[in-house]
């Protein structure tokens, strides 16, 4: 493995610590797709990599053959968690939920640009996520967003491959439900 410096430091990060950061991004974007809240989304990330580095002290966790998989269960299994305290909270609110704007900073002067149109669609997305149940949400965003199959979803949260079906045509059913019968 190559050897990555920690920001703003010559210090070598940790083997485990590398492995994490190598694959934040797509963790970021699942949990942020389940939660849409970028303050959530990082409480998930951090404990996360908590656990991961909990469990292999430094260096890379010991019989974990796929630690991009692994890094998604337990970021998945973190969010479900976050997702159930979340509706906790929000007992009583006035209005549709709408997820926080991601902006990027190199868009953030742009009236109409990337950043917009995909916000847009993000905020989009979210909305009609939102009519969906936490394990619905799960396995639509890991099999519809990230191509996930439906065993390695199974193992993810879980459930069975014929649960994960069920859910998956459910949530789809769901999202076909909000989408308008006729084009104006």
């Amino acid at each position: 493995m190559t050897e990555i410096s920690a920001p703003g430091t010559d210090a070598p990060l940790d083997e485990a610590t590398g492995v994490f950061v190598d694959h934040r991004e797509l963790l970021f974007g699942v949990v942020y797709n389940m939660l849409g809240s970028v303050a959530d989304t990082e409480d998930v990330l951090q404990e996360t990599w908590l656990s991961w580095t909990a469990r292999g002290g430094g260096a890379a966790p010991a019989g974990i053959d796929n630690p991009r998989a692994y890094l998604v269960r337990v970021a998945v299994n973190h969010a479900l968690r976050r997702r159930a305290v979340i509706s906790r909270r929000r007992e009583t609110y006035v209005g549709a939920w709408l997820p926080e704007p991601l902006v990027a900073e190199e868009d953030a002067g742009t009236a109409d640009g990337p950043a917009l149109r995909s916000e847009s669609v993000s905020l989009a997305m979210l909305v009609v996520l939102e009519s969906l149940t936490p394990l619905e949400r799960a396995v639509f965003v890991l099999g519809e967003v990230f191509g996930y199959p439906h065993a390695e979803i199974a193992e993810i949260i879980d459930r069975s491959p014929a649960a994960v079906r069920q859910l998956a045509r459910r949530a789809r059913e769901h999202v076909h439900a909000r989408r308008p019968r006729y084009q104006a």
